[in-house]
């Protein structure tokens, strides 16, 4: 299962901690399309940054498939490439960055000075020179131990410096030294890794003054009235989180899970990755097609093609209301998440609504619409992941 151990480019942080937090906290996630957002373009309108944020799905979905095939840990090197951003600090004295908050990735990394070939970003490259607690880690480090690609070099004090190589999909690379350095989210100035945290994704339609929640610690529980919970099952790659989807019911229709070998199974273990940086819901291609003809008998609209050729069932409607029925996932352990219209279907177009699951050979993913309106969390010491409706524009 994912972890918080690494962090990388330039500059690798460990927040690793054995010790379990007794504190909590809450801080904002802030979606990069909102007017929050640094990354927000007020040129654009909502259906080009939707449009744009599937797009983006897809190109994730090709990482994560790399990811199942190559020894090395990957991540992506696009600083605006994320979902949710939320802010961080690192060194002492404190430097404040705006990071990416990421299921489907194991790495906490920034860019650092000196840097010769270094992506361009608006925020000054942090500087560990400045840093009273930064510190490279030696080649005989456990963490050093933990990388696929790592060599040794000598510092001009002397001393062996571990240094990180990461190559990805896209043939971009990043290569530097394995540190550790202070790292603080909300108002905790020390190691986290309590085991436990949780968010609530606001819709992305929502009023622009309402940000995101991620919590850690005990303020991350979820339980109480409507609480599901499945298990998380451990898999290679261990950066993502896999559940078990046994089928989906469209109203009454359930489907059974459907291999890439065209079987109608129960669902084999770990067959979907739960994602909160992947926009759309991927899955298995006969799966999806027969989910997708269950909607069409039930659904009392005009079909239409995605002029964009990206989403599999379109109507063209005006209303918002077009009869969606609900639509419930069936994870293992009996968690059955029942997905309203918001979390299925998205206006496209002043006359389009869409689907927003699409079929993919390689990988299944439960993206983040998916998780629209539930407060979702995470136990990794009980290995489980838990689902509650919750009005997420209200949670704090």
């Amino acid at each position: 299962m994912a972890s918080p151990t690494l962090a990388c480019f330039t500059l690798l942080i460990s927040v690793i901690s054995t010790t379990t937090i007794t504190t909590s906290f809450t801080v904002d996630l802030i979606h990069r399309d909102s007017p929050l957002s640094p990354s927000y373009d007020s040129s654009t309108t909502h259906f080009h940054r939707l449009r744009e944020s599937f797009l983006r799905s897809i190109a994730r979905a090709s990482r994560f498939t790399h990811a199942a095939t190559t020894p090395t840990i990957e991540s992506t090197v696009i600083s605006s490439s994320g979902e949710y951003l939320k802010n961080v600090s690192i060194g002492t004295p404190p430097v404040q960055l705006l990071g990416i908050a990421d299921t489907g990735s194991d790495l906490i990394w920034t860019q650092c000075k000196p840097c010769k070939q270094c992506f361009y970003q608006n925020p000054p490259l942090f500087d560990p020179a400045h840093s009273s607690t930064y510190k490279t880690l030696p080649c005989q480090s456990s963490s050093c131990s933990d990388l696929d690609q790592a060599t040794c070099a000598a510092t001009t004090s002397g001393q062996d410096t571990c240094q990180y190589s990461y190559r990805y999909g896209d043939r971009s690379y990043t290569h530097g030294s394995l540190s550790v350095e202070t790292f603080i989210v909300g108002d905790l100035s020390k190691p986290t890794n309590g085991g436990k945290f949780s968010y609530c994704l606001v819709p992305t339609a929502a009023k622009s003054d309402v940000a995101s929640k991620i919590s850690f610690g005990s303020a991350s529980i979820v339980s109480g009235a409507g609480t599901v919970s499945t298990s998380l099952v451990s898999k290679q790659p261990n950066t993502f989180y896999y559940l078990t989807l046994k089928a989906i019911s469209v109203g009454e229709k359930k489907v059974l899970y459907k291999s890439l070998s065209n079987k109608a199974v129960a669902g084999s273990e770990g067959n979907i990755i739960i994602d909160s940086g992947t926009t759309l819901t991927l899955l298995p291609p006969g799966f999806h097609d027969e989910v997708v003809a269950a909607l069409e008998v039930a659904i009392n609209a005009e079909r239409v093609s995605d002029p964009r050729g990206v989403l599999s069932l379109c109507f063209k409607s005006k209303k918002d209301d077009i009869g969606v029925p609900v639509i419930t996932a069936h994870f293992s352990g009996g968690a059955d998440v029942k997905l309203n219209a918001l979390n299925t279907f998205a206006r496209v177009e002043d006359d389009m609504v869409c689907f927003t699951m699409i079929p993919a050979d390689d990988v299944a993913i439960f993206g983040n619409l998916a998780q629209i309106n539930f407060l979702v969390g995470y136990d990794l010491n009980e290995g489980t992941v838990s689902f509650k409706p919750t009005d997420c524009t209200k949670h704090r």
